[in-house]
């Protein structure tokens, strides 16, 4: 069971790997898993979307989960989804937030405020505090200055949006402004962004983890 996002297993996947992303699997029985006595080996790119994956299987009840590990470390045969070219990948980069015991990952923007954001992020995880602003975004300071893109920006929930050049928030309304838009978290909810950051105040890590 292959748990990276859908391009990565295209890239290359372990054969006959059922792919489930990890964000994908909440507290609902994934229903291509629908024995719960299986075995079930879990794997990612590193090893740690698959400890999170296996834990998440477990406590749904599956008796025979193993967290199978990264296929960086794999040495057996890899395949390639049909529809994938045969054009060299490089690797990509994709922002990983969690909150609460919850994950999330963004898409990071391609301009100048994310590329430094990238280089500053790259070598270590980044925890912020963020705080309820106008009934529409966390915000939080930054520990250094960033570059400025601003463009006028209705914001949707997922937004992660630079403000100011030194303060970092994650929109789970709409608001419009000049902003920078770094990252955009994929196929999130205002009610699950809501429910994983809380009222009030809420301590966010942040970490890059790179796709090939």
């Amino acid at each position: 069971m292959c748990v990276r996002r859908q391009d990565e297993y295209d890239t290359g996947h372990i054969p006959d790997a059922v792919l489930i992303p990890n964000e994908s699997i909440a507290d609902k029985q994934p229903e291509e898993l629908p024995d719960l006595d299986q075995i079930i080996l879990v794997y990612c790119r590193s090893g740690r979307r698959s400890k999170e994956a296996a834990q998440k299987l477990a406590d749904m009840g599956y008796t025979n989960v193993y967290e199978f590990g990264g296929i960086i470390d794999w040495t057996g045969e890899t395949v390639m989804s049909e529809t994938e070219t045969t054009q060299a990948v490089s690797a990509t980069p994709v922002l990983v937030i969690k909150a609460n015991g919850k994950v999330f990952y963004a898409n990071l923007e391609d301009n100048s405020s994310a590329k430094a954001f990238i280089e500053k992020l790259s070598p270590q995880e980044l925890t912020l505090e963020l705080h309820d602003y106008g009934n529409f975004e966390k915000v939080g300071d930054l520990p250094w200055e960033l570059p400025r893109n601003d463009e006028q920006i209705t914001t949707e929930p997922g937004d992660v949006i630079l403000y100011q050049g030194n303060q970092l928030t994650i929109y789970y309304d709409e608001n419009t402004w000049d902003f920078t838009r770094i990252a955009k978290i994929g196929n999130a909810t205002r009610e699950e962004l809501l429910s994983a950051f809380g009222e009030g105040d809420v301590s966010v890590t942040m970490n890059l983890e790179w796709s090939e």
